[in-house]
């Protein structure tokens, strides 16, 4: 009996429309494939130019060596986030598994859907601060493979302000509940 996946997405009607979302895609195995400049330019551009097609405003983005943040904004009640993404990760797939016959993407991705009294700017700073965070340049205005299409993002960058997404603060606050973490519960 095959293992049954568990399906990590909201209903259909929550990604439509006028809504806010950070999004967050992984190269299968975390393998890479961004580490090419250009790669990492290519997927840029075709990032841009599908956020067009499906009317999203793209508030920051980022590509890692082996992962991709977006925060993006429907810009029409008839605004499809996961048309916008399947269409993206086809598209890109397509054209790297035919240069170097390898899986690109792992099939789900991360989402984060914005309330309507949330602010953009800690999400955007965070997705900004990833390259710093990962050791890979001290101030984030040095990383070639951020930006933003509504933003100068550039002014928009603050110090490190803490903001998690909802599936690294859980990660943290399950690993804060281990017993080796507190003083008396399995310490001599």
């Amino acid at each position: 009996m095959p293992f049954p996946h568990k399906n990590i997405r909201r209903p259909a009607v929550h990604y439509l429309g006028q809504r806010s979302y950070f999004i967050t895609f992984c190269c299968s195995g975390r393998h890479p494939a961004f580490a090419n400049p250009d790669r990492a330019l290519e997927l840029i551009a075709e990032f841009c130019h599908q956020s067009m097609a499906c009317q999203f405003s793209v508030h920051a983005y980022c590509v890692m060596p082996d992962h991709f943040h977006a925060l993006v904004r429907g810009l029409r009640p008839t605004s499809d986030l996961l048309a916008f993404v399947e269409n993206l990760k086809e598209t890109t797939t397509r054209r790297y598994e035919s240069r170097s016959h390898r899986l690109l993407w792992q099939k789900k991705f991360h989402d984060h859907i914005l309330r309507e009294n949330e602010s953009i700017e800690p999400i955007a700073n965070y997705i900004f601060m990833n390259p710093v965070r990962k050791g890979i340049c001290a101030d984030p205005r040095q990383y070639p493979f951020s930006g933003s299409l509504v933003h100068d993002w550039k002014k928009l960058i603050l110090p490190a302000n803490g903001w998690l997404p909802a599936w690294k603060t859980s990660s943290r606050a399950s690993q804060s509940l281990k017993p080796r973490d507190h003083p008396g519960i399995g310490s001599n």
